[in-house]
């Protein structure tokens, strides 16, 4: 980390604050006790309440209260695996087969619960799942690994877990539905759903069990809902990222994404929420700034605001980076009020813990393949780190290293052992359980840092070169693909981040009057390099079940193949870009290969429902298909409702107080494939329309011709296109 003498002033006084806020708040906290939880229902049921869990929160690997094992939803290989612990090669996991993916397992005393996002009716573990989605009530058993006692059906694509403090109560988020479940644990049957807005994550309920908060991997804000045990109803619950580094500015402060986990301090007082902050600025913020925002929960604010004023500073060690470019004198790209941060402390986080005896969060970082813990005290836990433990070991950025060579890939669930002294982490890239030994923070034991144990689990399912593009895809080190960002880190799961990011278009120097891209980053600055065209919008594409085609590529159609537009990516996802071609063919092509091979192997799309269409959408259906309205012309239903072929849409389609023209007022673009639409908002290459309704109002004759239809009809097409 580097830093200038003001940043060194502003850190001690963060620093201060943070004490000061912590102080306080376990003081307030000690002197009166948390309420006690619901009374259980009286009420005769089939299935008794679990017994005490150690975490309420599900996850991809937990560890058992009641026996010497951990849990691990294994979603690649469609099965749920009890390790023996200590865990050894000679004592196999067992493998229990799932009917669909399993997203996260939690283990009471004597069930494990278990969500299923789907269920898939063919062996190939790439194919497409269907609804309905699942939460699977089990029971430990010796032989068998874990026997089914119960199964409830819930909205599909069922991820996130949690349980009341009674554990009367499961709930479950389904991201692609956009819903959130409960689940009665004592009837296994459901009690509610609600509709939230799109990719729900994490959901963790408070201590007094009517009371629950969900993140989403699109967007900052929280959802909560109310009356868990009652009328459910939900809210949604301003949390802009990284306050202490993001500019008020109402864009980027809700722009925030990867909230894939959460977690509440042990006095439920602070909700933990490790993410991706877009908007925030720093000396290596293309992308953003990676972030764990707090929530005080008593008075549901933030515990980090932003400062009455918005002080800018540069960093002497980024202005002269940045001379060598000869922008020294028109730098857009400054620090804010926080110390500025050269590398990350993690990137793309996927999972968390909080680890009691330390008062330390423990963070999965799905992109370096570390585990890094952080001051569960501290205002902003991601300005620094207290350890980061290398999964990887024998990783370095040295060029000659292998391709996705890594110990442990793409860290994604963590247990801690039941003394805290070691933690388990599932990598999932390379399929193996990394065990950490952790620093106990003990000045007569110092801690000696050692590579850590690898456990196997088993061979990779996937083809090798599929294997490679897996490693290389979540990966955020490797020295050619990416600069502190994975191809996960925009395109999560192979879906997309929701975001519009702003592409610079440079001249070509080898060709007057060609324009080429440049860079890419988050949020563009008002000024302008000379030769740069500033804030071109480029919203991030959905890749899974979307990539089968030969080609062309791109929203303007400039790669004629999908290799092609991977080494573009190497060259424009990264600081000040780096040219497509800036490295040699026998390193960019072997790795663009293997990325191509998993995003076309490894991807899984998302749920489909296997239904029968109501009156409603098979009115729409009609309706696309008719030449009067002419959707089917370009969206040819044969060949994933795209024709790939470039169409000029003309100035309509951008906001000319936001953004600069195209390069040459080139306004055509490769009509998108329509394929999964429902679940990827906002729409058109600048994300203008935030709904399929309203891009349907809007249209009028610029895509097809609209502007005929009655309200009903229009109500119809929506429909049909929210089934495809």
């Amino acid at each position: 980390m580097r830093t200038t003498a003001s940043t060194f002033l502003l850190a001690g006084l963060t620093t201060l604050v943070a004490l000061a806020a912590c102080k306080s708040g376990e003081e307030s906290t000690s002197s009166s006790a948390p309420p006690p939880p619901p009374t259980a229902s009286a009420a005769p049921s089939a299935f008794p309440a679990p017994a005490p869990v150690i975490v309420r929160e599900g996850g991809a690997l937990v560890r058992s209260p009641s026996e010497p094992a951990l849990y691990l939803a294994d979603e690649d290989q469609q099965v749920v695996r009890r390790i023996a612990l200590p865990a050894d090669a000679r004592n196999p996991p067992v493998a229990v087969h799932m009917p669909g993916p399993p997203a996260a397992v939690l283990a009471t005393g004597d069930r494990v619960l278990v969500t299923v996002r789907g269920i898939r009716k063919s062996d190939d573990l790439a194919s497409p799942y269907e609804g309905p989605g699942l939460l699977l009530v089990m029971r430990p058993d010796p032989a068998a690994g874990l026997v089914e006692l119960g199964r409830v059906e819930l909205p599909a694509d069922a991820w996130g877990l949690a349980i009341t403090p009674d554990a009367s109560t499961a709930l479950v988020t389904s991201p692609w539905a956009h819903a959130v479940s409960a689940v009665d644990l004592g009837t296994l049957k459901k009690r509610w759903t609600l509709d939230v807005p799109r990719e729900p994550r994490a959901v963790v309920a408070l201590p007094d069990g009517k009371t629950a908060y969900v993140t989403h991997l699109v967007r900052a804000a929280l959802t909560r809902i109310d009356a868990l045990d009652g009328e459910a109803r939900a809210k949604d619950v301003p949390f802009p990222g990284a306050p202490l580094r993001t500019p008020a500015d109402p864009l980027r402060r809700e722009a925030a994404t990867l909230a894939y986990s959460a977690v509440l301090s042990p006095d439920g007082a602070r909700l933990f929420v490790p993410r991706h902050a877009l908007g925030a600025m720093g000396e290596s913020a293309w992308n953003g700034q990676n972030t764990v925002d707090i929530l005080s929960v008593v008075e549901e604010r933030p515990l980090a605001e932003r400062a009455p004023r918005w002080f800018v500073m540069q960093a002497k060690s980024f202005q002269k980076t940045i001379s060598e470019f000869g922008f020294e004198h028109d730098d857009p790209h400054l620090t804010g009020p926080a110390p500025s941060q050269i590398g990350e402390v993690f990137v793309q986080p996927r999972a968390v813990v909080y680890r009691k005896k330390t008062r330390t969060l423990l963070v999965a970082s799905e992109g370096t393949d570390h585990l890094v813990e952080l001051d569960a005290l501290s205002l902003d836990p991601s300005l620094g780190a207290l350890r980061k433990y290398d999964l990887g070991a024998t990783r370095s950025d040295d060029e000659k290293d292998k391709p996705g060579d890594t110990r442990c890939g793409a860290p994604t669930g963590i247990a801690l052992s039941e003394d805290e002294a070691t933690a388990f982490v599932f990598c999932r890239s390379s399929h193996d359980l990394a065990i950490v030994r952790l620093d106990a923070y003990d000045k007569r034991a110092p801690y000696e840092p050692a590579p850590p144990a690898i456990f196997s689990l088993g061979p990779d399912f996937l083809p090798e070169q599929a294997a490679l593009g897996r490693r290389l895809y979540y990966n955020a080190r490797d020295w050619l693909v990416s600069n502190a960002f994975a191809c996960a880190g925009c395109h999560p799961e192979g879906r997309d981040d929701g975001h519009v990011w702003h592409e610079d278009i440079r001249e070509s120097f080898d060709e007057k009057g060609k324009y080429e891209p440049g860079a890419i980053h988050a949020f563009e600055d008002k000024q302008a390099f000379e030769g740069f065209m500033k804030g071109v919008p480029r919203q991030t594409p959905m890749l899974a079940g979307r990539v089968a085609a030969h080609g062309p590529y791109g929203w303007k159609g400039e790669s004629p193949n999908l290799k092609h537009r991977v080494i573009i990516g190497f060259g424009i996802h990264r600081w000040l870009g780096g040219g497509p071609l800036s490295h040699s063919a026998d390193k960019t092509i072997p790795r663009a290969e293997a990325i191509l091979a998993f995003a076309r192997r490894g991807l899984v799309p998302p749920p489909r429902h296997n239904r029968e269409k109501t009156a409603e959408e098979e009115r729409g259906e009609v309706l696309f298909n008719d030449p009067n309205v002419g959707c089917a012309t370009c969206h040819l239903p044969r060949t994933e409702y795209t024709n790939r072929a470039l169409v000029g849409l003309g100035p309509w389609a951008f906001d000319k107080a936001r953004f600069d023209a195209e390069p040459e007022g080139d306004w055509k673009f490769k009509t998108p494939s329509l394929l999964f639409l429902a679940g990827s908002a906002p729409y058109y290459h600048d994300g203008s329309a935030a709904t399929l309704e309203e891009l349907v109002e809007r249209n009028g004759k610029r895509m097809g011709h609209t502007d005929h239809l009655s309200k009903e009809d229009r109500a119809a097409l929506v429909a049909f296109l929210k089934t495809l």
